[in-house]
This record gives structure tokens, C-alpha cells and sequence, in this order.
């Protein structure tokens, strides 16, 4: 009698135990879990290929960018077009510099390599490299990872949500990043200005909606961003990498 007192106690405890809620992950960890998912051989230190991104707006005429980023070689090349103009850039270990702007209607170019360019090119590498290279680039130095895990609703899913902060000499943005509780495939990310120190600004920013894939380097892009303000949801842009 006793025995079997003990086994149905035992029965009882370890269903109650199944039933739990998995621990809660942190921020750290859930990082990890997609990263794995995104780039599961750690291939994105050694990227090396061209991407071509076509961007649609209702506003705007398209533009279509073609880039090249070499991250063993630190290089990064970019030529973009919107109608006539042709805007190209080339950095190469932050030394090298060229930007050049050509006028296809009047066949007038033009080079320039002066201070604000100089920023320019900069920033156009970053920028490419930090949206196409997520979520790698979160392990970044001057990247602060939250140490907790939230869950929030965006456009009628639950996600697991990733808050990042930033060293002042890195950026002052606080990012937001939304992953499939699942698989942690990244499916979103927003970006806050700061209204205080680690305060965000509700009516700033914006937020990104990815959606299909695109496999390079063994690695997992999103294939298409659709871009939207914070504020009032408007839509804004759609970039699509272009098989």
C-alpha cells in the first residue's frame, strides 16, 4: 500500500513539474538562440558577397543598391541608383575613401571627397552592415543587451523582445528586437530616439517588419523590410534583396 502511495505521488510531482513554464531566457541567452538560428556556423565574421536591394516607397521613384561587403578585407562598396543619379561609395579600412555622384540625364559626374562624404561613405557602410548583419552585430562592443526577456504583441503575434542599448560613442538609439518564440528567427526590430538617458521617445523611430529569407554565406537574411513610423503605424518603404 505504501508502495504504491509513493508511486502515485511521484506520478503527481513530475505531471505538475511537466506543466510548468519553461524557465524564462535572458536576454544574453535568447541573443545566442538567434544567432544560432540566423548564422549556425558563425559564418557572418567572414562574410564576403554582393547584395542587390531593391527599395519602393509611395513616394519616391524606386532605387535599386547594389553592394559589396568584404568584412575580412574591411571593404565595402556601394552603387545605388533613383532615376538619373547614380550615387556611388567605396571604404576600405576607413582610409580610403571615393564617392562619386553621376547625373545620367546630363552625363555629368562628379567626385567628391570631402569631409561630409567622407561621413557619408562611413555611415552608409554601417548602416548596411549593421541591418543586413543582424542579429550578429548585437554582439558588437558598446552593445548593452538586456539581461530580461519580454513578450509583446506586434501585429497579432507574441514575440520574445531583445532590448539594446548603446555606448554613447556608438549610437544613442534604443533598439528593440523581435523573435519567434519557437525558433527565434528574428521577424522585427524598432528603434527609439532617447527622451532621457535610457528613456525612449514613443513618438520617434521607427519599426521594421521582415518577412521570407534569403540564404548567403550559410547565413539567414531577411528578405524583405518593410519599414513603418512609431507614431501612427504609417507605412513608409519596402527593401527586397533581389535574388
Amino acid at each position: 500500500m505504501k508502495h504504491s502511495y509513493l508511486i502515485m505521488v511521484c506520478f503527481a510531482f513530475a505531471k505538475a513539474n511537466s506543466q510548468q513554464t519553461p524557465p524564462q531566457l535572458t536576454g544574453p541567452q535568447l541573443l545566442e538562440k538567434a544567432i544560432a538560428y540566423h548564422d549556425p556556423k558563425g559564418n557572418w565574421s567572414r562574410f564576403a558577397d554582393s547584395l542587390e536591394i531593391l527599395t519602393t516607397s509611395p513616394d519616391m521613384e524606386d532605387r535599386t543598391s547594389n553592394i559589396k561587403i568584404n568584412l575580412p578585407a574591411k571593404s565595402f562598396e556601394l552603387v545605388s541608383k533613383r532615376g538619373d543619379i547614380v550615387n556611388e561609395y567605396t571604404v576600405l579600412k576607413d582610409s580610403i575613401v571615393t564617392a562619386a555622384k553621376m547625373d545620367l540625364s546630363q552625363m555629368d559626374t562628379t567626385f567628391v571627397m570631402g569631409k561630409e562624404d567622407f561621413k557619408r561613405a562611413v555611415f552608409m557602410r554601417d548602416y548596411y552592415t549593421y541591418l543586413y548583419g543582424l542579429p550578429m552585430k548585437l554582439k558588437d562592443k558598446g552593445t548593452v543587451i538586456s539581461y530580461e526577456v519580454e513578450r509583446k504583441m506586434l501585429k497579432e503575434k507574441e514575440y520574445l523582445v531583445l532590448r539594446a542599448d548603446y555606448d554613447p560613442s556608438v549610437g544613442s538609439d534604443i533598439w528593440f528586437f523581435y523573435f519567434d518564440p519557437e525558433t527565434y528567427r528574428m521577424e522585427a526590430y524598432q528603434f527609439y530616439k532617447q527622451k532621457e538617458p535610457r528613456v525612449k521617445d514613443p513618438k520617434s523611430g521607427e519599426f521594421i517588419l521582415l518577412s521570407e529569407e534569403y540564404k548567403t554565406n550559410g547565413i539567414k537574411m531577411p528578405k524583405v523590410r518593410k519599414w513603418y513610423y512609431n507614431k501612427n503605424d504609417k507605412y513608409l518603404a519596402t527593401d527586397t534583396i533581389v535574388d
